[in-house]
This record gives C-alpha cells, sequence and structure tokens, in this order.
C-alpha cells in the first residue's frame, strides 16, 4: 500500500509563527533597556569613582589650608619631629623643591593588608619660621572603591526593581488599552459572511480603535450587501434555468427519435446532448450550493464513512473502467460521523470524481481512514501551478477539463459547515486530499 502513517496526520498549512504585537514592543522596549542598562553601569562607576577621587583632592587641599591657618610660624624641630610622629598620615619635610600644591595617584604596600593599595598624596610647598618645607599627605582610596562598588551594585539593584516594575506596569496597561484591538480581531476571525450575523465591537475611547471599527463595520455591511445580492442572483438564475433546461432536453430526445437523420445530424443531436448534461450538472451543483450556504440540510445522523465508501465502490469502478484506473481501500477502523446523511453521500461521490477525472490512464486511486481523518489520494504526473485557488468556485488547473469547477468548491463547503479541515499535498507523483474530522 503506498499511502504510509506520514500522510495520516500531518500540518500542511504552512502557518509561522507570529509574534504578537504586544510582545514585540515589550521586546524592543526590554532589548533598549537592557542596553542603557548595560552602558550605564560601567558609566555610574567611573562616574562615582572620579568624584570620590575629586572629593578626596579636595579634603586634602582642605587639611593643608587648615593646617597653614592654624599652625604657630614658631613651630620647633623638636615639635616636627613629634608632628610626624603623631600624624599617620601628614609629614612635614624638608624642602623637596616643590613650587606649588601637586597631587598624585600611586600604589603603597600596606604592611597590614600586605598589598598595593592606592592612594592619593598632597605635595604642597608650606614655610615655618621663616623655613621652607613640604607638607606631605596621603589618603587611601581603598574605601573609595568599597564604597563606590556598593554604591554601583545598590544602584544596579534600583535600576533592576524600577526596570521590572517598567515592563510590569507597561505589559498590564498595554493589555488594558489593546483589549478592543484583540475584541475587533477575534470577532473578525469569527466572522462569516454567510451567515448573517455582523459583529458588533464594544465602544471604545481610543480614536483610532474607533476609526477602525467604523471602518470595518462599513466595509462587512458593504461586502454582505454584495454578497447576498450574488447569492439571490445564483439561485433566481439556476431555478429559472432549470425549466428551460428540461424542455431542451424533451426536444433534443424527441428529435434524437426522429426518422431518417442524417449522421451528421445524429452527431450534432449527440454534441447537444453532452452540452444539455453539462449545463444541467452545473445548474444542479449551483443548486446544492446555493442549499448549502442556506443551511438547508439541517438534519444529521451517526454515519458509518467506511460504510459509504464500500457501497458506491463498485460504481466507481465502473466509471474508471475507461481509463483502467485501480482503486484499492484502506479502511483500518469504523469511522463514524454526525452529519446530514445527502451531504455524506455528496462529499463522497465528489472526491471520487475528482480522483477519477484528474486521473493517469493506468492510473491508481489510494483511499484511506485513519483515526479521525479520511484520504483520497491519485496518481498524477505533475503538481498544480496554484493549488491555492484549488477550492476556489469554478477554477480549474486544465480549462479543457471536462468538470465545471465546482466539485471541489461543493466539497469544501461541505467540510467548513461541518466544522472539518480539507488540506491538499502532492508528494510522490500523488495528489492528496485529506479531511480531518475534528
Amino acid at each position: 500500500m503506498i499511502i504510509s502513517k506520514p500522510f495520516t496526520a500531518w500540518d500542511i498549512n504552512g502557518n509561522m509563527d507570529k509574534t504578537k504585537l504586544l510582545n514585540k514592543t515589550t521586546r524592543s522596549f526590554l532589548s533598549y533597556a537592557i542596553v542603557i542598562l548595560l552602558a550605564s553601569a560601567p558609566v555610574f562607576y567611573y562616574i562615582s569613582e572620579w568624584l570620590y577621587v575629586y572629593e578626596t583632592d579636595e579634603v586634602l587641599i582642605f587639611h593643608k589650608q587648615d593646617f597653614v591657618k592654624n599652625s604657630r610660624s614658631n613651630f620647633s624641630e623638636a615639635e616636627l619631629q613629634a608632628w610626624n610622629k603623631y600624624n599617620h598620615n601628614i609629614e612635614i619635610v624638608p624642602d623637596m623643591g616643590i613650587q606649588k600644591d601637586s597631587i598624585v595617584g600611586i600604589s603603597i604596600f600596606d604592611s597590614t593588608s600586605q598589598e598595593k593599595e592606592p592612594f592619593r598624596i598632597l605635595y604642597a610647598p608650606v614655610t615655618l619660621n621663616g623655613k621652607k618645607y613640604t607638607y606631605i599627605e596621603k589618603s587611601n582610596l581603598v574605601e573609595m572603591e568599597g564604597m563606590v562598588i556598593s554604591i554601583a551594585l545598590m544602584f544596579l539593584c534600583i535600576i533592576f526593581v524600577l526596570f521590572i516594575g517598567i515592563i510590569y506596569i507597561s505589559r498590564a496597561s498595554a493589555v488594558k488599552i489593546w483589549k478592543p484591538f484583540y475584541d475587533t480581531l477575534h470577532k473578525i476571525r469569527a466572522f462569516e459572511i454567510d451567515k448573517n450575523r455582523e459583529p458588533h465591537f464594544v465602544p471604545t475611547d481610543i480614536a483610532e480603535f474607533d476609526s477602525l471599527n467604523k471602518s470595518i463595520e462599513k466595509l462587512i455591511e458593504k461586502n454582505t450587501s454584495i454578497y447576498q445580492s450574488q447569492r439571490e442572483f445564483v439561485e433566481n438564475a439556476a431555478h429559472e434555468l432549470q425549466t428551460p433546461l428540461t424542455l431542451f432536453q424533451t426536444k433534443v430526445d424527441i428529435l434524437a427519435q426522429s426518422e431518417g437523420l442524417s449522421d451528421e445530424a445524429t452527431t450534432l443531436i449527440d454534441s447537444l446532448n453532452q452540452d444539455i448534461a453539462r449545463m444541467n450538472r452545473l445548474n444542479k451543483n449551483l443548486l446544492l450550493l446555493s442549499k448549502i450556504t442556506n443551511d438547508s440540510y439541517l438534519e444529521k445522523a451517526r454515519i458509518n464513512i467506511n460504510i459509504l465508501l464500500e457501497k458506491n465502490l463498485d460504481f466507481f469502478k465502473e466509471q474508471g473502467a475507461s481509463k483502467n484506473l485501480s482503486i484499492e481501500l484502506d479502511l483500518q477502523r469504523s469511522m463514524y460521523l454526525t452529519t446530514n446523511t445527502t451531504l455524506a453521500e455528496v462529499l463522497i461521490n465528489n472526491l471520487f470524481m475528482n480522483a477519477i477525472r484528474h486521473n493517469l490512464p493506468n492510473g491508481n486511486i489510494y483511499i484511506s481512514t485513519d483515526d479521525r481523518q479520511l484520504i483520497f489520494a491519485n496518481s498524477g504526473s505533475q503538481s498544480l501551478e496554484h493549488p491555492e485557488k484549488l477550492f476556489n468556485r469554478f477554477s480549474k488547473e486544465n480549462p479543457s477539463s471536462q468538470g465545471n469547477g465546482l466539485g471541489l468548491a461543493i466539497i469544501k463547503q461541505i467540510v467548513e459547515i461541518n466544522g472539518w479541515d480539507i488540506n491538499y499535498l502532492y508528494k510522490h507523483e500523488l495528489h492528496y486530499f485529506v479531511i480531518s474530522f475534528q
């Protein structure tokens, strides 16, 4: 058997994962916020470090100025030695040739921590007892580094909390703001023009959404009116054509039974009969589509699809005999459906006729049921150029085909009113029609 498991359950809708508008805007905001956060953290650290160093230098200058202001001019050498002994960070040394205040940053080995630590050192000229000295004061920056890191971490925590809060608030507010839009979208998706149920949109105070709803309402109203006019025209035309077609067929039959007809007349009458039969099929299909659209087939019953397939098998084998077609059934289990009996028969008949009409001489037809799927596959030499138009009314891939382009449209209509799905796939030189029952 050619039909294999991979073709009994698959998704051939070609759906792509889409990003919701709310997620997309939030994602853009997140990306921007992360970039700003990553960039601001080192900038904040270096600015804090610079400010601390600047303030440290200011304190060193202030200490020097305070020393000059409050120190006695008659400092003795013994007092200077005592000053240097009891002031660990300040030292008064003989003139080192320093002409103006200067501050440098260096690393000095600290015996307590047993490692080098950063310091800021001030060298300033001072005069005591008329003698020039150099004022040296140093300030350890280790505390500064710890403080800056602590501030930076605190800053990051605050930014993170703020960041999460903004995201939460923006999403919560966005959900509320966009609610009318999603309500409109949901109602548009559920709208069916042939059901005569126009959607009623929720009133909103957002100008853009209100304008969108009004535009959609006008569009739906206009298209519904056009659809109703077209449907009424098709119904009326089909009904009006049925009587003339019947009379025409009767007159042609009477003419065909006349005696003394020439071969040319007989050929012409046969051609007329074929054309009338084709017009009758087209008219009946149009009437059938009209009845399906108008929910004329409301009565439903529990139907065994396998029995329905086997019941029609012999008839369609005869229909395919002219092409020497081979029809194979693979009915793994009984499949029961609740639907209208007439529509179920029309569905099976049209699937059979489509597989026969568009098959190759000496071709094959494979029919299988599996779980909740019905699969028809027929041989074919090439894929369709426009598979997206396959189920459109009057759509024919081959203009010379004897069909009227309504068979698959009727199948599609029956599938939709029952809430089923139908998909088409071409693989391994086989055309697959897969109906999935919900």
